[in-house]
């Protein structure tokens, strides 16, 4: 049996949900991050692995492609909005940068 590269990417992804548990974050902390340029650019660098990663960042790394393929079983509903509102963000806000991210993950 050979495995394909998308089971093999859902199964790492997978397992690695399961090291990095669910960081809280409100809506009003996400609004914060939003709005501060250098924690956005930070987050962006971990998206990009450019830069490192705190709790936050690993799990949106590992999560945003299943959120965009519409497929987050282990995504509560609020990170699942939250991430889809991010990500939204840094299309608008941070074109380049979007761009990156998607040849990245695309």
């Amino acid at each position: 049996m050979q495995v394909t590269p998308v089971l093999l990417l859902s199964i790492c992804a997978c397992a690695l949900v399961a090291a990095f548990p669910a960081p809280e974050l409100t809506d009003a902390q996400l609004e914060q991050v939003l709005y501060n340029p250098t924690t956005i650019k930070m987050y962006i660098k971990c998206a990009t692995m450019e830069g490192p990663c705190d709790a936050v960042g690993k799990r949106m790394r590992t999560l945003a492609p299943l959120v965009l393929r519409g497929a987050c079983p282990q995504c509560s509903a609020r990170e699942t909005r939250q991430i889809r509102r991010t990500l939204a963000f840094i299309q608008r806000n941070y074109p380049w940068e979007w761009a990156k991210i998607v040849r990245r993950f695309g």
